[in-house]
C-alpha cells in the first residue's frame, strides 16, 4: 500500500456563530471539481463546487447548508489561503477614463475581513404595534435555487421571503420553517411600502466578503482604490 501524505490541520472561527471549526487544506481531489466547476464559467457550479470542498474539509461536525453565505465565502477563503497560498493574482483595470491599462496585484487571502458583522446582533425589524419578524442571513442554498425567470420585483420578494426566521403576532409566534413558502410570499405582498423598503435596507446591509487594496498605475499614475466583495471578485 502506497503511503499517504499527512495534512496539517487548522482552526477558523465562524463569523456570524463565533465558533471554532477545524479543517484541512484541500488537496488536488478537491481543487479539481473548482477548477472543472470554474471552466463551466457557471456561478451556480461554482458555489456548488465550494460548498463540496468544504463539506470535504471542514473536520468539525457543521451543517454547510444552513451557514451564511459570508460564513461560506470566509471558510472558503482560509480554505485557499492554506491550500494554494495565502496570496492570489488579479489583473485589475485602471479606473481612469481614458486609461485602459491593467497591472498584476496581489492581494492576500490572509487579510481579507467580514464586513457590516455588526448587523448580524439586531434582525428584529418592527412592522407595527402588533407585528414584528426576526431575519436570518441567506445560506448559500437560499441563493443556488432562486428561478432564474422571475422578474426583479419577484426576486426581492422571494429573496425576504427566504429570509424571514420568525413572525411575531402579538402574543404568537410563527417560525418560518413551519410555513409553506407561499404563505411567506403571501405575507411579504401585504406589507406596506415603508414595511417592505425597510425590510430591503436591513437585508441589502448584511455583512460580506470583502477585501480593499490601493495601487498607484503603472501607465498613467492614477491611484486606484478598490474593494473586492464576495466570492465572485477573489475566484470568479
Amino acid at each position: 500500500m502506497l503511503p499517504k501524505i499527512a495534512t496539517p490541520k487548522y482552526d477558523m472561527i465562524v463569523p456570524s456563530t463565533g465558533k471554532s471549526i477545524t479543517y484541512r487544506p484541500y488537496v488536488v481531489k478537491e481543487e479539481k471539481i473548482l477548477l472543472i466547476a470554474m471552466e463551466s464559467n457557471d456561478n451556480v457550479a461554482i458555489e456548488n463546487a465550494v460548498l463540496d470542498i468544504i463539506k470535504a474539509c471542514v473536520e468539525t461536525s457543521i451543517n454547510v447548508n444552513k451557514l451564511a453565505t459570508f460564513d461560506v465565502e470566509f471558510i472558503f477563503a482560509n480554505l485557499r489561503s492554506k491550500s494554494v497560498g495565502e496570496g492570489i493574482k488579479l489583473n485589475p483595470t485602471c479606473i481612469a477614463k481614458d486609461c485602459e491599462s491593467t497591472q498584476e496585484v496581489k492581494i492576500e487571502i490572509d487579510k481579507v475581513l467580514v464586513e457590516n458583522l455588526d448587523t448580524d446582533k439586531d434582525r428584529l425589524i418592527k412592522l407595527s404595534d402588533e407585528i414584528s419578524v426576526g431575519l436570518k442571513w441567506l445560506a448559500m442554498n437560499d441563493r443556488l435555487d432562486t428561478d432564474k425567470d422571475l422578474s426583479n420585483t419577484d426576486v426581492v420578494i422571494q429573496t425576504i421571503a427566504r429570509s424571514i426566521e420568525t413572525i411575531f403576532s402579538g402574543e404568537e409566534i410563527f417560525n418560518a420553517s413551519d410555513s409553506k413558502p407561499e404563505e411567506l410570499i403571501d405575507f411579504v405582498e401585504s406589507l406596506n411600502s415603508d414595511q417592505f423598503t425597510e425590510i430591503v435596507a436591513k437585508i441589502s446591509n448584511q455583512p460580506y466578503l470583502s477585501y480593499k487594496f490601493e495601487y498607484d498605475c503603472i501607465e498613467c499614475g492614477t491611484k486606484n482604490e478598490r474593494e473586492l466583495k464576495g466570492l465572485q471578485d477573489f475566484f470568479g
